[in-house]
C-alpha cells in the first residue's frame, strides 16, 4: 500500500462522527433555567427522539363539528392544532405544563382573548416561588408573552413566551404556550366560543 493515500470517509463514519456535535448547542443555555424547564439528559447519552409525534391530525375523532373552530393541544407531543370553521388547519410547537400534577385534560373554550395581557401568579405559584412579583405588565418581561387566550379554567391560558427555550418542553405552570409570532397568528384565527381540548 501506498503512504500517499489519503483517507476517505464513508457515509457512515461521517454519520458516526457527526452524532457527537448533535447536542452541542445545549451547552450553551443557561443553566438557572432548570427551575422552570424540564432538565435535558446528558449529550453524551444515546437518545431517541420521537419526531414522529409531531404531526398533523384530523379533528373528527375529537370535535363532533368545528362550529367557532377547534384547538386540540396534545400534551404528549407537545403540540397545538387548530381547525377553522372554514376549513384552516394549523399545527405549532408548544410549551406544556412542567409536571403532572400541574397537567390538567378535558374540553374547555375561549372565553377572552387579550393583546398585551399583563400577568399575576396563581396563590399556589406564590406559595412555590414567593420571591416572584405580584403583577407584571405588558412587556418584555410578562411571562404571557404578546397574546393570551384566557379559557374556561381559572388560571389556564394559550399564550406567547418571550423566552422562546420553554416551546417543546415541559416548562410552565399549567397554561400552554406558543412562540410570540404564533399565539399572534392564533390570536388572530380564534374566536370567544372556540372549543379547546387538552389530551
Amino acid at each position: 500500500m501506498s503512504e500517499n493515500r489519503k483517507f476517505v470517509m464513508g457515509r457512515r463514519s461521517f454519520l458516526a462522527a457527526g452524532t457527537a456535535f448533535v447536542g452541542a448547542p445545549a451547552l450553551a443555555q443557561d443553566i438557572n433555567s432548570e427551575a422552570t424547564t424540564e432538565v435535558e439528559r446528558d449529550i453524551t447519552e444515546t437518545v431517541r427522539r420521537n419526531t414522529s409525534s409531531f404531526r398533523t391530525m384530523r379533528w373528527e375523532p375529537y370535535f363532533d363539528n368545528l362550529k367557532n373552530g377547534a384547538i386540540l393541544v396534545d400534551i404528549t407531543s407537545r403540540a397545538l392544532h387548530y381547525w377553522g370553521e372554514d376549513g384552516t388547519y394549523k399545527l405549532y410547537p408548544s410549551s406544556v405544563p412542567l409536571t403532572e400534577d400541574l397537567t390538567r385534560r378535558g374540553r374547555t373554550k375561549v372565553i377572552r382573548k387579550v393583546e398585551g395581557p399583563s400577568w399575576r401568579p396563581t396563590p399556589a405559584m406564590r406559595k412555590r416561588n414567593p420571591e416572584w412579583p405580584e403583577f407584571v405588565g405588558p412587556g418584555p418581561d410578562n411571562p404571557l408573552g404578546t397574546h393570551a387566550l384566557y379559557l374556561s379554567w381559572t388560571y389556564y391560558r394559550i399564550h406567547g413566551t418571550h423566552d422562546t427555550r420553554k416551546i417543546g418542553r415541559r416548562s410552565s405552570n399549567g397554561c400552554v404556550g406558543l412562540y410570540n409570532e404564533h399565539i399572534a397568528e392564533l390570536f388572530e384565527l380564534a374566536k370567544i366560543g372556540t372549543q379547546v381540548l387538552l389530551i
